[in-house]
C-alpha cells in the first residue's frame, strides 16, 4: 500500500480516488485503502487534508472501483444458457425488494464486497440500482473513517490487516463461489411462485 500511494500521492485528493479506485477493484484480493484514508485524516500531517474532499475522493473512487466486480459478472453471463438466465431473472425480482438495503449495507461495512457486485453483474441488475446506493454506503463509511478515526482503524485493521489479508481471501473465495453454485443449481422460478403465492395469502390475511 505504502509505495501504491507513493506512486499516487503527488496528486493529492485525485490520488486518494485513484488508490480507493484500484482498492475495490481488485477482485477478491483486499487492498486496505481504507487504512490509507484513516492515515491521511489523523495521522501526521492530517491538518492538511480536509475530511470532506477525503470522503468525495475517497467514496466515489471506491464506488466505481466496485462496479468491476458487477461488469465481471455482467460479461461473464455470456457463459450461461439461456435457460438458465432466464431462471435467474426470477431471482432479481425477488431481489428487488431489499436489494438497496443490502448493496448499502455491504458498501458501508468492510465485507467482502464481490460477494455481492458480481452476482449482480450475471444478474444483469440495473446498473443504477447497484450503483446509487453503493455511492452512498462508500461515502458513508469514508466519513465515518476520516472523522472517527482511531475506532474505525481497529476495525479496519483486524478485518484486514496484514496477517489476516490471506484469511480474509481464503474465506472470500469460499463464499463466493457457494454463492455463485447456489445462483446456478436453485430454481428460481420455482422460488419466485413460491414467493409470490406467501405473498398472496399474506395480503388476504
Amino acid at each position: 500500500m505504502s509505495a501504491l500511494w507513493q506512486l499516487f500521492a503527488p496528486y493529492r485528493y485525485f490520488g486518494v480516488f485513484a488508490v480507493s479506485f484500484i482498492g475495490t477493484a481488485s477482485i477478491i484480493i483486499p487492498i486496505p485503502y481504507t487504512v490509507l484514508i484513516f492515515n491521511l485524516s489523523a495521522g501526521p500531517g492530517s491538518s492538511e487534508w480536509d475530511p470532506i474532499l477525503l470522503t468525495i475522493a475517497g467514496g466515489a473512487g471506491s464506488a466505481i472501483g466496485e462496479m468491476s466486480g458487477y461488469a465481471l459478472g455482467y460479461f461473464g453471463r455470456k457463459i450461461i444458457s439461456q435457460e438458465r438466465q432466464r431462471k435467474m431473472t426470477y431471482l432479481v425480482k425477488i431481489f428487488d425488494r431489499f436489494g438497496p438495503l443490502a448493496i448499502f449495507a455491504f458498501a458501508l461495512t468492510p465485507l467482502p464486497d464481490d460477494l455481492l457486485y458480481i452476482p449482480l453483474g450475471i444478474l444483469r441488475y440495473k446498473f443504477y440500482k447497484a450503483f446509487i446506493p453503493t455511492l452512498i454506503g462508500k461515502l458513508l463509511m469514508i466519513f465515518i473513517i476520516a472523522n472517527f478515526g482511531r475506532t474505525a482503524r481497529d476495525i479496519i485493521l483486524l478485518l484486514f490487516g496484514e496477517g489476516g489479508a490471506e484469511i480474509v481471501i481464503a474465506v472470500t473465495t469460499i463464499l463466493l463461489l457457494l454463492v455463485l453454485v447456489a445462483m446456478y443449481r436453485i430454481d428460481w422460478e420455482k422460488v419466485f411462485e413460491k414467493y409470490v403465492a406467501k405473498r398472496g395469502g399474506e395480503s388476504k390475511n
